[in-house]
């Protein structure tokens, strides 16, 4: 049976499988609190040893801590103390901070909502500390150093280990480097970035150079597009899916419209492929995220242990992805994402670097001088 392997996440020393398990929905929303827990213990059980919530998941209400009991009752028993054997120690639980409530100080990456947040988070999870807390939406109302500065004082309280961002742009990101090192602060390790078929340029074009200059990793969600992928969609919408859920007009919408139809024709041509593999177009999809190896990890949801077990299964086919198969994909897909072209003269850039660290240094001046324009201090 397959099982995950373990990467780097980013250039930091955490190891984090590669294929993590995600609360998104389906806590809360599509399962029962026992169908969750053996979810979990399965996930866990199969070699996965990341999890992911947010404090916006299902209302705020969590069966994450669900985990911690399941571990220490089914294979630490009697449970251990703070020390040698920890479980805890095992596996990684990572939190979002951006939406908490409903009040104007309830959201956001103001000071204060980071430091609420996440202490209303351990809370929850009933646990001392997360591994990874994510800023889960840039802020433009919040000055970046404020930002930085509030996720490191969370780490060196030791309410988390580690400190990302999800759904940032490459510059938000670049500048939260920026303003860490010029205050001497904790700088993020990672974004999360969503990855499939249809959604490519920043994890293939953007998310690359960022690990290479800074040292930032990617985790990838909605591997399924949120089961678009799966080809359930092809006939229309499936009464039990989550296009059917309350509040998902949205993904209603985008599977019946017009690009929606091009895409179901992609997927029954992806999905001969998936046939002579032997598997199904989820796993095929699945394999072929984890196929880029400038993913640190792929964040997997599931509804039942039969759909999350197959998605685990998915890892068994990433080695049959030849040359072959991935250009026979790239064919049928047709939007594999091209660098920007600077050959005409409009476009070519003004400044020519010399050298990769000259780069590297332009970059960081560059981001400085527009943070902070004063100069250092």
């Amino acid at each position: 049976m397959a099982r995950p392997t373990y990467r780097n996440l980013g250039k930091s020393g955490l190891r984090v499988s590669n294929i993590g398990f995600g609360t998104w929905v389906t806590f809360g929303g599509q399962v029962t609190d026992e169908v969750a827990e053996e979810l979990l213990t399965v996930a866990y059980e199969r070699g996965i040893n990341f999890f992911d919530t947010a404090e916006v998941y299902s209302a705020g209400k969590y069966v994450v801590h669900s985990l911690c009991t399941l571990i220490i009752n089914t294979r630490y028993s009697p449970a251990p103390n703070i020390g040698d054997g920890n479980p805890r120690s095992s596996y990684i639980i990572s939190t979002k901070i951006y939406w908490g409530g409903k009040a104007e100080t309830e959201k956001g990456l103001s000071r204060k909502h980071i430091i609420e947040g996440i202490k209303a988070s351990l809370g929850r999870l009933q646990l001392d500390y997360v591994d990874i807390v994510f800023a889960n939406k840039a802020d433009s109302h919040v000055p970046m150093e404020e930002i930085v500065r509030a996720m490191t004082f969370v780490i060196n309280q030791g309410w988390a280990m580690y400190w990302g961002t999800s759904r940032w742009s490459t510059m938000e990101i670049m500048e939260s480097y920026s303003v860490a090192r010029q205050f001497n602060l904790i700088p993020p390790i990672a974004e999360q970035a969503e990855y499939h078929y249809f959604q490519r340029e920043k994890v293939e074009m953007q998310m690359p150079e960022m690990y290479h200059k800074i040292g930032v990793g990617t985790i990838t969600w909605s591997p399924l597009a949120c089961g678009i992928l799966t080809g359930k969609y092809d006939d229309g919408i499936p009464i039990y899916s989550r296009a059917a859920l309350k509040g998902y007009n949205w993904l209603r919408e985008k599977i019946l419209s017009e690009e929606g139809r091009r895409q179901q024709a992609k997927l029954r041509d992806i999905a001969l492929i998936a046939d002579q593999l032997g598997c199904s177009l989820a796993q095929l999809a699945i394999a072929w995220c984890v196929k880029n190896e400038n993913i640190s990890q792929v964040l997997l949801g599931a509804s039942t242990v039969d759909q999350l077990c197959e998605d685990i299964q998915a890892l068994q086919y990433v080695p049959k992805l030849t040359g072959a198969i991935m250009e026979e994909i790239e064919r049928i897909l047709g939007n594999k994402p091209h660098p920007p072209d600077y050959g005409s003269a409009v476009h070519k850039p003004k400044i020519k670097l010399k050298s990769d660290s000259t780069h590297r240094q332009f970059l960081r001046n560059f981001s400085l001088a527009k943070i902070f324009p004063w100069g250092k201090t």
